[in-house]
């Protein structure tokens, strides 16, 4: 599976699976291996960032640069791990799994006010101030409970959406 320009074995498919906890069917690991050979232009086994911004999607979505820092260097089954929480078979817990990472720019297992300023800034772009930002922020912060000072671990942050995974819906 290292060389991407071999084909997938049936052992490989069922790692693979396995690895992305079965959110995707052996057929849709075919199919985006076949995505992933086409993305690694250079055919090393993994897709550089330079690679992820050729595709026009991913290069003008505001969260780009933070979905880099994730994905720069991913082999096919990180790859696949990574894509799985795009899955409709994903867990509601996984997708939040999945954003909090997203979030969690130093990757300490913890996200900060700089942390979310960040994600803010790139989701408004120019139609807020970072005096504006900074100001909704910390509103939204204090009305959850915390200080702009406060460090969120994963369960905060599930809190903080008001969201009962316990009971979630697939």
């Amino acid at each position: 599976m290292g060389n991407t320009s071999s084909m997938l074995t049936q052992y490989d498919i069922e790692e693979v699976q396995q690895h992305c906890q079965h959110a995707f069917t052996q057929q849709e690991i075919v199919s985006l291996y076949q995505r992933f050979c086409q993305l690694d232009r250079n055919n090393c086994g993994f897709i550089s960032s330079d690679e992820f911004l050729s595709i026009p999607e991913f290069a003008v979505n505001p969260l780009s640069q933070s979905l880099l820092r994730m994905l720069d260097g991913l082999n096919f089954k990180e790859f696949v791990a990574f894509l799985s929480a795009f899955s409709p078979r994903a867990t509601l817990h996984q997708k939040i799994q999945f954003i909090f990472k997203l979030y969690d720019t130093d990757c300490n297992g913890k996200v900060t006010f700089h942390d979310m300023l960040r994600a803010l800034r790139d989701l408004s772009g120019s139609f807020m101030s970072e005096q504006q930002r900074e100001e909704v922020l910390t509103q939204v912060l204090e009305e959850a409970g915390y200080a702009k000072d406060s460090s969120l671990v994963l369960s905060d942050f599930v809190k903080g959406l008001n969201i009962d995974v316990e009971k979630e819906i697939k």
